[in-house]
């Protein structure tokens, strides 16, 4: 029977932890149990009765200032097998299983190759069978190889941020339990370009770096500026590349007032090794954005910052560009204009709202417009995303020099007439991933903790677009530049909420390892 004061609160059920104890001892307990401040479609972790004593208290992860006196249940049926939901949180389908199930499943999640084959223009084949490596094309003078971008989880970021990880037991969140873990996602995927976000400093030099090293990479790091410990790293293996230039590149600005964050990016000119035949250099750059979902304005700004140094280190002798890679988080989702920009290589943002820059923030409260233009103009770089030299403006004027006042008019003028709403860049850029599954349409995702799980992380390549109308789970056909051979398959929200989210037992970061493989024609 249900305690005789408990209270009903529209479809949730409240009553104080006391009762829901003397109500419960003898019961089993499986529950679909919610943490403060919970992920609203995200199914979260589970305890069985197996987790409860009769000493048993709220663990540490709840402990708070303030007494801990409600929790919010509500029951399934009042059978002695019944269920309490610590939340309202309902199973509706048959693919949602309950607690019991999901907890034979924890700690492992498969992922697969997916071998794309471009036969011809009209047909690209996705191929789930990992122990299958079709051969889409004669081989012969390729030049082939593999990236990895992960976020890794500074352990720092971690802490300060632990409101995200109250999923997670507390084994798994130390450094000495994660990076084991993460050093062996490495090992096992053995990319040939390892792009990494949240890198420690000190966990750069004393074991990141050593370990890295010692499995054959050559690893350049930049880390953020101010205060932050973290940076980003890349580190490519001697046995495939050389070194032709490192370009560190820092947002931080102290003269431009909209850029007063410390995030980076890094930029590497690399040279396949290939003794019988001559190949471009390949640019790998990485980068961390803003997270901020209210200053898109910041974000664009940092993109175009990156992209110019892109543009400066890609730049060939004729004009044209060497293929890219571009690796990150950059907080932004699929489909928002930050992503479009990247795509399509222009964007119109006249009227657009900086929240709305990356997706990410669904209120429209309070929100400021774009300014136009977004970024001053001695930031040194163009609407165009490229660096350019400051000029005076020269006019002519027959009966003398102009004087001062005269002068500035002139600037004025000449300034508004060259403002602009529209960013371009060079670079014909696509998306390792569709970030929908082709056969469902369902979102992929590369982060997953207590508040959201979504797609934030990309590697992005230089190729050819072909006109392929682009739907939720369609493929699009690639000709030229960098082709894409394969890619490890991303997860759905459910499939890592199976597992307890991220981090777990067995993936040590709240970010998924995102890896492609491309072929580069010689």
């Amino acid at each position: 029977m249900l305690p005789h004061h408990q209270k009903s609160l529209g479809r949730d059920w409240t009553t104080p932890w006391e009762n829901l104890q003397k109500c419960c001892w003898n019961r089993h307990i499986s529950s679909c149990m919610r943490w403060p401040g919970h992920y609203s479609r995200a199914p979260y972790p589970y305890f069985s009765s197996r987790h409860f004593s009769l000493n048993w208290r709220p663990p540490g992860l709840f402990e708070s200032r303030a007494p801990f006196q409600y929790w919010n249940w509500r029951p399934d049926s009042l059978s002695q097998t019944s269920l309490f939901h610590l939340s309202s949180y309902i199973m509706n389908s048959e693919g949602d299983e309950p607690s019991s199930k999901r907890r034979k499943h924890q700690g492992t999640i498969q992922r697969h190759w997916e071998y794309i084959c471009n036969h011809n223009k009209e047909n690209t084949k996705i191929l789930g069978d990992e122990n299958v490596d079709p051969i889409c094309e004669d081989s012969e003078n390729k030049f082939e190889f593999s990236v990895m971008s992960y976020n890794i989880l500074s352990q720092d970021l971690l802490e300060d941020n632990s409101h995200l990880y109250k999923h997670c037991r507390r084994p798994v969140l130390h450094w000495s339990f994660r990076f084991p873990n993460i050093l062996k996602e490495i090992k096992h995927f053995d990319a040939d370009v390892l792009c990494l976000q949240e890198v420690q400093e000190d966990h750069y030099g004393t074991e990141i770096r050593p370990s890295l090293e010692s499995l054959g990479y050559h690893c350049e790091y930049k880390m953020r500026t101010g205060r932050k410990p973290d940076g980003c790293a890349i580190c490519f293996k001697h046995s495939k590349f050389s070194l032709l230039s490192v370009n560190p590149v820092e947002f931080y600005r102290r003269d431009v007032p909209l850029l007063d964050r410390d995030n980076v990016g890094l930029v590497l000119l690399l040279q396949p090794k290939i003794p019988s035949a001559a190949s471009p250099a390949i640019c790998v750059a990485n980068t961390h954005l803003l997270y901020n979902p209210r200053r898109g304005d910041i974000k664009l700004t940092q993109l175009a910052m990156l992209l110019a140094e892109i543009s400066s280190v890609a730049h060939q002798k004729d004009g044209s560009f060497c293929p890219i890679v571009m690796c990150g988080d950059f907080n932004s989702v699929p489909g928002s204009p930050l992503y479009s920009f990247i795509k399509e290589g222009k964007l119109n943002y006249e009227g657009l709202a900086i929240g709305k820059v990356s997706g990410q923030e669904q209120s429209s409260r309070g929100q400021r417009i774009l300014s136009i233009p977004i970024w001053p103009p001695n930031l040194g770089i163009s609407q165009n995303c490229v660096y350019e030299v400051q000029q005076v403006p020269k006019v002519e004027k027959p009966d003398g020099d102009l004087t001062q006042p005269e002068l500035d008019k002139t600037e004025v003028l000449v300034t508004a007439e060259k403002l602009s709403s529209n960013l371009q860049h060079h670079f014909s850029l696509s998306s390792v991933y569709s970030h929908y599954l082709p056969d469902t349409g369902i979102p992929e995702v590369t982060t997953c903790h207590s508040r959201s799980a979504v797609t934030v992380d990309y590697i992005f390549y230089s190729a050819e677009k072909e006109g392929v109308a682009e739907q939720p789970g369609a493929e699009v056909a690639l000709v030229g530049g960098l082709k894409l051979l394969a890619r490890l398959s991303l997860l759905t929200e459910q499939d890592l909420w199976t597992v307890n989210g991220l981090p777990n037992e067995n993936n040590s970061s709240d970010h998924l390892p995102l890896l492609a493989k491309f072929r580069l024609e010689l």
